[in-house]
């Protein structure tokens, strides 16, 4: 398997950023490489292309396994195991959204409810422990408008999205509406 120019410069990208995103660099590269070929890939393969040792590709692909983003295909006459990633992009987002929830906000927020049950020693504790409180709100706040926008429909979700601007001027349109004939602030109790 020989890779052209495009496609390393898709590879080695994914790699870099990968390594921003929580993931190796290796395991970047090998589901990037997925994402882009157009048939089942082998890890023979990938080791081909990626010039990477088997050990590095079959923990890289146990990764991926562990995320949900692989699909094992088995070819006829072949006892090999070869991979896939899911064709609906959307269907990829969804995975990653759910897993990074489930491996680094869900641990925060249950450290969080544990330290707001304790005591507070002294005001610097309580203090502390305000400010976590803000902290752990928002984060509910957010996870519970993923856990309503999670089973939207992707089309519905395409919606969502390009609306963009559209609710912010919606919203300044509300508010605009909502303090018609009402006095402006500071002018309280004065009669014209």
């Amino acid at each position: 398997m020989i890779l052209s120019p495009m496609a390393q410069d898709f590879v080695l990208h994914f790699g870099e950023m990968g390594s921003r995103w929580g993931i190796n660099r290796t395991v970047g590269q090998i589901y990037a490489l997925l994402y882009i070929a157009p048939e089942p890939v082998s890890a023979d393969d990938i080791v081909e292309a990626l010039k990477m040792s088997r050990s590095n590709v079959s923990m890289g692909l146990k990764e991926l396994q562990s995320w949900g983003l692989l699909n094992l295909r088995h070819v006829p006459g072949d006892r090999r195991d070869y991979f896939t990633t899911p064709e609906d992009v959307w269907a990829i987002l969804r995975i990653l959204a759910e897993e990074r929830k489930r491996r680094e906000i869900d641990p925060t927020l249950s450290v969080l409810r544990d330290i707001l049950q304790r005591e507070p020693e002294d005001a610097a504790d309580s203090y502390a422990q305000t400010r976590m409180h803000e902290m752990h709100a928002l984060i509910e706040q957010l996870t519970g408008w993923y856990d309503d926008i999670k089973t939207l429909e992707t089309e519905r979700l395409l919606t969502l999205l390009t609306l963009g601007s559209k609710v912010t001027k919606l919203l300044e349109t509300k508010d605009r509406i909502m303090t018609l004939g009402k006095p402006p602030k500071g002018d309280k109790g004065k009669v014209a």
